[in-house]
């Protein structure tokens, strides 16, 4: 491995552009060489602002380049499993935003090829990068709470996403829950054996229309004993709500929402305090260049990646565990759906 890591990014869509200003402003240890997307305008425009010397409309070419050492998959969810096999294949190392894909017998076929070709993978679940979650899971690996009891997370958006988004997402728990299926894991330590979700449309019509749910409250059985609840909405109109308590036999620890700021004014009529950053852009800023950070100093050193592709398809066996829960009105074990496949990655 060279002194640097030699990237190249495949998207230059939102969360492509936070990657390459990490990669390019950010990460000394690694060199952005490489962007590509359909979009040239958009991936030109990107590559000007971080310095990077090649911009591609074919992401073929990406794996082609022997220069480049390791990937960043930043592209729409329908391409992430073909082109976490192409990179394997290519022989670099990669970095896959989540979902790996909505179908596992397409993430098994990708994680089949990481393994069979011996790349470094990891899935860009960027919460257990954020200070306040690794507190609280520290709390829990440090027996500061005692046996965990019950987990409680809260997770809502300010507003719900465009329509045309809805319909090619897979659905809120593929989605958006899927972050939380991946921290109460994370959380608690431990794998989850049932799952019972209620859900409804509160929000917007126009999502139930597309068969989709904006309001849903799941319910999580932990093998160790755990329950565990998420609760999620498109929408809380105060802005973004990201937070989480467990209880423990010795106390219990939780986290707030991040603010602006810590100012609290108190005057005869009221206290008042600014609102919640708004969205995960601003929330989770500094996670998303922590799990980059992860990344490369894991290629570099030979050290294990923090959220392994075994991490990102438990996630998705949970989503689709929590879709069969709401449809057939019953609660139903992570074994019901989560096919036989042994996992290599």
């Amino acid at each position: 491995m060279t002194a640097k890591l030699r990237v190249g990014i495949i998207g230059a869509g939102r969360i492509g552009k936070v990657h390459a200003e990490t990669l390019a402003f950010r990460l000394p240890e690694a060199d952005l060489v490489a962007i590509a997307d359909p979009d040239v305008a958009a991936a030109s425009t990107l590559a000007a602002h971080c310095g990077t010397p090649k911009v591609v409309r074919d992401v073929a070419e990406i794996f082609a380049d022997r220069m480049i050492d390791a990937v960043l998959i930043c592209s729409p969810t329908a391409t992430h499993a073909e082109f976490v096999i192409q990179a394997a294949r290519a022989g670099k190392h990669v970095f896959c935003e989540k979902p790996i894909d909505h179908s596992l017998p397409k993430i098994d076929r990708a994680l089949r090829e990481v393994s069979k070709f011996g790349v470094k993978f990891q899935v860009g679940f960027n919460r257990r990068f954020d200070a306040n979650f690794a507190r609280v899971r520290g709390a829990v690996e440090r027996d500061q709470i005692g046996m965990p009891y019950l987990m409680h997370i809260i997770s809502r958006d300010p507003g719900p996403p465009p329509m045309s988004y809805i319909r090619s997402s897979g659905g809120i728990f593929l989605d958006m829950t899927i972050h939380d299926f991946d921290m109460a894991r994370f959380l608690i330590g431990d794998e989850v054996e049932t799952v019972y979700t209620a859900g409804n449309v509160r929000v917007d019509p126009e999502i139930g229309k597309a068969g989709d749910l904006d309001t849903a409250l799941i319910v999580l059985q932990f093998k160790n004993g755990v329950i565990g609840t998420i609760d999620n909405c498109r929408q809380a109109v105060y802005g973004y709500d990201q937070r989480v308590e467990i209880l423990g036999s010795k106390g219990a620890i939780a986290t707030d929402n991040c603010y602006p700021n810590q100012a609290i004014l108190s005057t005869k009529s009221a206290i008042q305090r600014d609102l919640p950053l708004n969205f995960f852009m601003d929330r989770y800023t500094q996670s998303f260049v922590s799990e980059i950070e992860f990344f490369v100093d894991a290629v570099l050193h030979d050290r294990p990646t923090a959220v392994s592709g075994n991490d990102g398809r438990i996630a998705v066996v949970m989503a689709l565990a929590a879709r069969k829960s709401y449809d057939e009105r019953r609660t139903v074990r992570l074994e019901e759906v989560a096919q036989p496949e042994t996992l290599l990655a």
